[in-house]
């Protein structure tokens, strides 16, 4: 087994990469969240998965619960360009992607980036947008570039987009469909503060804001190495079929209309090797893939169900799944 903590990454010596402390950088950024989300160990922890093995995030929680704030805290302490889109039933696809402006001066059109074009894309509320809106995500999402009249530009990696929704319905709200959830790696849930973070909260927060106080401690190129060095995580073949067979238990379950795509198999992959990487093992174990499956496949499976609100249907969802894991064998 490689030790992350002591060993070199694999570039030779002198290069940009050498001697770099994988365990230092995360433990570093984990804290720096930790200190402006008080008792959320857990979904910081999603999130650094996701961010490890290049997957876009959705937070889904009630509103006040800090759903901005974690993606404020990471676009902080990860120097990466970052911008926010409050979306909204009025925006319109170019004032996420961009869009040509004609220059009387020289009498060419010019293109003008939208905010789409940063490392982190905060999409804040992103149920509250038009379909059409929430489509113009759908090439960026999956293939890291969009296309506008015919030419494709290339998003700057890495790529990240992490989007906001409440889990009820609200008047001016449209329902994410099925190919905008798949793209997105985790759904994760803040849940409410214990009765002892809540009180250091509000304690912090009489004096300053916490997120003035979070610094960058991981550049561009440490997030790239990083992810570099995830996908290098091995898995074994016997793991490989655990995977799959949980994949195929969603897909022939009376339960669900709507089973696993393969793009949510391979998220559930590249998710367990992050997760392994972050405890400091270079291999994956059952438990990287069984605790992972609810924060991976509950927002992509569609319940036989007559819930009418998104809550119900998560619920129903992730109980579902977790009733299929425990039928599934795990190697030994």
């Amino acid at each position: 087994m490689r030790d992350w903590i002591t060993t070199e990454s694999t570039p030779a010596a002198g290069s940009p990469t050498a001697g770099f402390d994988a365990a230092g950088k995360i433990a570093e950024l984990q804290n720096s969240i930790e200190r402006v989300i008080r008792g959320k160990t857990d979904t910081v922890r999603l999130a650094l998965i996701a961010i490890l093995a290049r997957g876009h995030i959705l937070i889904e929680d009630v509103p006040g619960i800090g759903k901005t704030t974690l993606a404020n805290a990471l676009s902080r302490a990860l120097e990466l360009s970052f911008q926010r889109v409050q979306f909204t039933s009025d925006l319109l696809p170019s004032d996420v992607i961009g869009l040509s402006v004609y220059n009387q001066k020289n009498s060419e059109f010019e293109w003008k980036s939208g905010p789409i074009f940063s490392n982190i894309v905060l999409a804040d509320e992103i149920n509250r947008a038009t379909p059409k809106t929430q489509s113009a995500l759908l090439e960026a999402m999956a293939e890291e570039q969009v296309t506008v009249e015919g030419i494709s530009r290339q998003l700057p990696l890495p790529f990240i987009v992490i989007a906001t929704q409440n889990p009820s319905e609200h008047h001016g709200t449209y329902p994410l469909p099925e190919s905008q959830l798949d793209r997105f790696m985790l759904r994760l849930h803040m849940g409410y503060p214990s009765k002892d973070d809540e009180r250091s909260i509000l304690r912090d927060r009489a004096r300053i804001d916490p997120l003035a106080s979070v610094r960058p401690v991981m550049s561009r190129s440490d997030v790239i190495e990083l992810q570099r060095m995830v996908a290098e995580v091995s898995v074994d073949d016997a793991l490989l079929d655990y995977l799959l067979k949980i994949v195929e238990a969603t897909r022939n379950s009376d339960s669900l209309e709507l089973g696993i795509s393969p793009r949510g198999a391979l998220a559930l992959f590249r998710c367990a090797q992050a997760s392994a990487f972050i405890e400091g093992r270079d291999y994956c174990i059952a438990d990287d893939i069984k605790r992972l499956v609810v924060p991976c496949f509950g927002h992509r499976v569609i319940v036989n169900s007559r819930a009418t609100s998104l809550r119900q249907r998560t619920r129903e969802s992730e109980q579902v799944l977790l009733e299929l894991i425990t039928k599934v064998s795990v190697p030994i």
